[in-house]
C-alpha cells in the first residue's frame, strides 16, 4: 500500500468519527471529537511520535529528538463544518503523520525535530470564534472566548472541561523554546484551479484577508396595494441595487471576491413594503490595501444608494483579518518539492483561512495545496485522489530536508 493509499484508507476510517447524517459532521469537545482523537494518536504513535494533548484541544505528536532542536510544526485542523467532507482541515493531519512517519528510524541524525499538530477547532461551527489552539501556540489566544456559548447555552470552558482540559491553562501554551524554523500545512484547494491546470499540488503564496460589515437600509412600511410606487421608501429595493453594486463591481477585480452572504428582510409578509434590510457584506483578498479600498468604495455606494432612495443607512464593520503571506523560504522548499516530484510548479493564492493564518504570529508559514475534484469543498461528495495525496506527502518530506540541510 502507497503512503497515498493509507492515507486515503484512515480518512475513511475516521470519517466514521461523525455525527449522523450526510457526510461529515465533527464539531470540538465532542464525543466525535475524542473518537477522532484516538485514531490521530494510533497515527502519530505509528510515526514514532510521543503524544500528548495540551490546554486548547492540540493532539500534539513530537519527535523523541526534540530537546533544543529547531522546531519544524506540520498539521492542521481534526474538525468539520456540519456535513462537510473527509477531508478538509483532517486531510492535512493525516499526510503529516506519514511524512513523519518518513524519519522515524532516523530521528537522531536530523538536526531539527518535528511536531505534527491536530488543531480542535479552526471551523468556528460550534462556537462564535476559531483558531484557538493556533492562537495559543503564537501567544494570541484571548481568554474571553472561553465564556463564549454554543446554541445549546454551553460555555466552551465548560465544554472543554468535560473534554478533560482547563482552559484557564491554555494562554500558557505559547511556544518560546525550542526555536520553532516552520509551520507547514497541507490542505486541499476548495477551488478548481489545480483540476483546471491538471496538477496534483500547488505552492500557496499567501491566506486572504477578511473583511466584514453588518449593513441595514431602513425605510418605511405600508401597504402593498394603495402606497403608490412613486415616493416610496422601499429598503429591499434598496438593498437589492447595493447586492448588485457589489457583484458588478467586484467581478471587474481578479485579486478580490465579494459576497452578500445573509440577507434579512422585514416585516417579510407578501402584502407589505420592507422597511429594513440587514445583510453581511463579506470581502476576502490577499492585498490589504485593495481590499480597504473597495470597503470604502462600497460604503460610498451604500450611502449613495440610501440618500436616493431616502433611506437610512447603517454601516457597522464587525471582523477585519489581515491577509497573510506565506514565507518565501518556505515557498521555495516547497517548489523544490513539487520540481522533484516531475510536476509544474503553480502559486496560488487562498480564498480561505486556514490555521497558518493564526501560525504566522509565531514562526513562518508555508502551505501546499492538494487538487479536489470538482474545486468541491465543505461537501459530503469533497475529494482528493490517493496519487495526489502521495505527491503531497513526497513534496512535503522534500521541503523538510531542504529546511534541514539549512540548519546544520
Amino acid at each position: 500500500m502507497t503512503d497515498g493509499e493509507l492515507a486515503q484508507a484512515r480518512l475513511h476510517e475516521i470519517a466514521e468519527a461523525s455525527l449522523e447524517g450526510p457526510g461529515v459532521t465533527r464539531l470540538p469537545w465532542t464525543r466525535e471529537h475524542r473518537d477522532a482523537n484516538r485514531l490521530i494518536g494510533i497515527w502519530m504513535k505509528d510515526a514514532g511520535l510521543d503524544v500528548s494533548l495540551d490546554a486548547a484541544g492540540t493532539l500534539v505528536g513530537r519527535s523523541p529528538n526534540a530537546g533544543s532542536k529547531p522546531l519544524i510544526l506540520l498539521g492542521s485542523h481534526q474538525d468539520s463544518v456540519r456535513q462537510g467532507g473527509r477531508y478538509d482541515g483532517i486531510m492535512g493531519i493525516a499526510l503529516a503523520c506519514l511524512v513523519a512517519r518518513r524519519f522515524r528510524d532516523r530521528w537522531s541524525d536530523l538536526p531539527v525535530a518535528i511536531s505534527v499538530l491536530a488543531f480542535a477547532d479552526e471551523e468556528g461551527v460550534r462556537f462564535p470564534t476559531a483558531l484557538i489552539g493556533p492562537r495559543a501556540l503564537a501567544g494570541t489566544l484571548d481568554p474571553s472566548v472561553f465564556e463564549l456559548a454554543d446554541a445549546d447555552g454551553i460555555r466552551m470552558s465548560d465544554a472543554m472541561r468535560d473534554f478533560g482540559l482547563e482552559s484557564e491553562r491554555a494562554s500558557a501554551l505559547a511556544m518560546r523554546t525550542p526555536p520553532v524554523k516552520a509551520y507547514l500545512e497541507c490542505h486541499i484547494e476548495q477551488g478548481p484551479i489545480l483540476e483546471d491546470n491538471a496538477l496534483p499540488v500547488g505552492v500557496v503564496t499567501g491566506i486572504c484577508g477578511i473583511t466584514r460589515i453588518a449593513v441595514t437600509f431602513a425605510g418605511e412600511t405600508g401597504h402593498a396595494g394603495t402606497v403608490p410606487m412613486s415616493g416610496r421608501r422601499d429598503a429591499l429595493v434598496g438593498a437589492a441595487q447595493f447586492v448588485d453594486e457589489v457583484n458588478r463591481t467586484v467581478s471587474n477585480l481578479s485579486d478580490l471576491r465579494a459576497t452578500v452572504g445573509q440577507f434579512d428582510v422585514r416585516p417579510n409578509v407578501v402584502n407589505a413594503i420592507p422597511n429594513e434590510v440587514r445583510l453581511t457584506l463579506e470581502i476576502r483578498g490577499t492585498d490589504d490595501v485593495n481590499r480597504a479600498s473597495f470597503k470604502q468604495e462600497m460604503h460610498q455606494v451604500a450611502s449613495r444608494i440610501a440618500n436616493t432612495a431616502d433611506l437610512n443607512l447603517i454601516w457597522t464593520p464587525t471582523y477585519d483579518q489581515p491577509a497573510i503571506a506565506c514565507d518565501a523560504a518556505l515557498r521555495r522548499a516547497l517548489a523544490a518539492g513539487v520540481r522533484q516530484t516531475g510536476h509544474r510548479v503553480l502559486e496560488l493564492p487562498s480564498g480561505a483561512t486556514h490555521d497558518s493564518s493564526a501560525m504566522a504570529d509565531l514562526c513562518p508559514v508555508g502551505m501546499l495545496f492538494v487538487r479536489c475534484r470538482n474545486g468541491v469543498s465543505h461537501r459530503p461528495d469533497e475529494f482528493a485522489s490517493a496519487d495526489d495525496m502521495a505527491v503531497a506527502i513526497d513534496v512535503c518530506e522534500t521541503a523538510i530536508r531542504g529546511i534541514a540541510d539549512q540548519t546544520e
